[in-house]
């Protein structure tokens, strides 16, 4: 039998199920194998018919939803018309990237799992079921699925156990090369322009807006800096509506991108172009020629906590004994746990990385920048405003992420930290960005009633709902707000006073530091049992919840079980069917993130 080709499809939000996709790919590179990675909705779904042998590799997101990077494949391969056994002489394997905190953990894997069996497809070994729960992360399942997938493969195609794979320091060819332009360095101007064309925004054409205002709206005293920015994206053809996101890359601090070019001995000014060394597209996002600045700042991810994949490139570049030697332990299954330690626990950043491993660094062939980082994924937001109340303009509500780790430098969120410090003051600032359809939905009738439980930034999705809502002359909406302080973090105040005095908004506050016991929104939806019940059981009410995915949205869930128990007289059991039967037909829906 010949040597297969394996085909490698990843549907990838943050860039984890990417990185384990890429890892599978150079396992296969090793034993001296053809194979190719790519995203699901980049292949032509129908030749998976003419498949022999392929791997899915898929992360949850959301509420149980697939990637961006593999819609179009989903709505395909659930298509009713594909003919059951059309995948007969396909062997495949899934491995699912999830959050065991999330209630549908793993979902879209056991779902393509499922349906790939239904095709008639041969699944080599169950799905794998990755949990970044896990103390050691997911690869405390991803290497000895990787291993049982090898033994399948290699019993499948005999011959191959007799080729000798290649030995693990030796470095695979890059994927890219750099070519450095001679010529004069001019300037090169890399700011997204304008598209003349009418397009809608999107990943690959994002609008450049600008930035109207970013005003922190804590008390200056407060713990936690927490910014209303608007943009105005007069001229984008964006449109969006209560409960959509807004989508945007951050940029590397200065001071990280002037540090990770003196310790790699870069010219942040010199131009290059790119060229693969097999079929591989060269990244559109980059301008050609591209200058270093501008590669490091806009597009490698070195701010990141890095992967063990990171770990294992570059020990092969490791000619200090006692570097290499400690690289190797990072990257084998055997060193994870100190691979936490060392990365994970402390957030420790990959520029953090390279400078405590300077003679490492010092061999770095620039060639392997984009294999070893992986590019900057985008950050979304809730759209905190409604176009009918501000026509052309666009808000949100971002908390400013800050920490300490053992690390001496504060753990910094980079898309938060970059907007927090971008002033329009100083000059013109715009912000390339592009908007995603969001998972809530609310109310096309005017007289169903809504009640949305937004605790801290959670309630910006709401702020744009209300002022929506308040647009097309709906007045039943209750607002459960919950914060540390009145006077503090007290998010929209004056709005929300406006909205009640006029009759069209209910407030119910819970600020769990003014007073000794702590109160938080769950209590306000208990103390409010009756009004609840005949909201929901009488009025037909819509439910949501938005925020931290932590304690809070099971506290809510919890409450408003009991609501129904000492209201409506059920079980613990009915009331558990209730809520069920609400979500299912998307009365009750929640947006929590971690």
């Amino acid at each position: 039998m010949s040597k297969p080709t394996l085909l490698v499809l990843y549907g990838s939000q943050t860039g984890t199920a990417q990185d384990t996709a890429q890892r599978i790919g150079r396992q296969t590179r090793r034993r001296h194998l053809q194979v190719q990675v790519l995203p699901l909705d980049n292949y032509v779904v129908a030749n998976l018919i003419s498949e022999t042998l392929v791997v899915f590799v898929c992360a949850t997101t959301g509420q149980g939803d697939p990637p961006d990077n593999m819609k179009n494949f989903w709505r395909f391969i659930f298509r009713k018309s594909l003919p059951v056994g059309s995948l007969g002489r396909l062997d495949c394997a899934v491995m699912g990237l999830g959050d065991s905190s999330y209630p549908k953990f793993n979902f879209v894997a056991k779902k393509l799992h499922k349906r790939l069996l239904q095709l008639g497809a041969n699944m080599l070994l169950p799905v794998g079921l990755a949990d970044d729960q896990h103390d050691l992360g997911s690869d405390a399942v991803i290497d000895p699925w990787l291993t049982s997938f090898w033994e399948k493969v290699f019993a499948l195609y005999p011959s191959l156990a007799t080729v000798i794979p290649m030995r693990e320091d030796e470095p695979l060819p890059p994927t890219y090369t750099f070519h450095f332009l001679d010529d004069v360095k001019e300037k090169t101007d890399d700011r997204p322009r304008i598209p003349l064309e009418q397009t809608v925004p999107s990943q690959s054409h994002p609008f450049p807006a600008r930035l109207v205002s970013n005003r922190r709206v804590t008390d200056i005293s407060h713990f936690q800096d927490v910014r209303h920015i608007e943009f105005d994206i007069t001229g984008s053809n964006l449109e969006f509506a209560a409960g959509d996101v807004v989508m945007m890359r951050p940029c590397n601090f200065p001071e990280d991108v002037q540090q990770f070019c003196q310790l790699l001995r870069l010219d942040p000014e010199a131009r290059f172009t790119l060229r693969a060394t097999d079929n591989t597209a060269v990244p559109a996002r980059l301008p050609q020629p591209c200058a270093v600045r501008h590669l490091v700042e806009s597009y490698l991810d070195i701010a990141a906590v890095p992967r063990r994949s990171f770990f294992e490139l570059l020990s092969t570049f490791a000619t200090n004994d006692l570097e290499r030697e400690k690289l190797i332990e990072l990257s084998s299954a055997a060193g994870q746990d100190e691979l936490h330690s060392y990365c994970n626990r402390p957030r420790r950043t990959a520029l953090e990385v390279l400078a405590d491993f300077p003679h490492t660094t010092a061999e770095l062939k620039v060639d392997y920048l984009l294999d070893l980082f992986p590019d900057i994924q985008p950050r979304s937001f809730s759209i905190a405003s409604s176009l009918q109340a501000h026509p052309h303009r666009l808000q949100i509500l971002v908390a400013v992420v800050s920490y300490k780790t053992k690390m001496y430098k504060p753990r910094r969120g980079l898309c938060s930290t970059w907007l927090a410090s971008l002033d329009p003051a100083q000059g013109e600032v715009c912000v390339p960005l592009w908007v995603k359809k969001g998972t809530m939905r609310f109310p096309k009738e005017k007289d169903t009633p809504v009640i949305m439980v937004g605790p801290g930034t959670g309630v910006a999705p709401f702020r744009s709902a209300l002022q929506e809502r308040i647009a097309e002359g709906k007045d039943a909406n209750f607002l459960f707000f919950g914060c540390r302080s009145e006077r503090k973090d007290f998010y929209f105040r004056t709005e929300w006073e406006e909205m009640m005095k006029t009759g069209r908004l209910n407030l119910f506050t819970a600020f769990s530091r003014d007073q000794e016991e702590k109160v938080y929104v769950q209590h306000r939806v208990r103390e409010n049992a009756e009004l609840m019940w005949d909201l929901i059981a009488n009025r037909s009410a819509c439910f949501y919840i938005a925020g931290n995915a932590k304690e809070m949205p099971t506290g809510v869930c919890d409450a408003l079980k009991e609501v129904f128990q000492q209201q409506g007289g059920m079980s613990a059991e009915d009331a558990e069917q209730m809520l069920a039967a609400m979500e299912r037909t998307g009365r009750f829906q929640s947006e929590t993130w971690s």
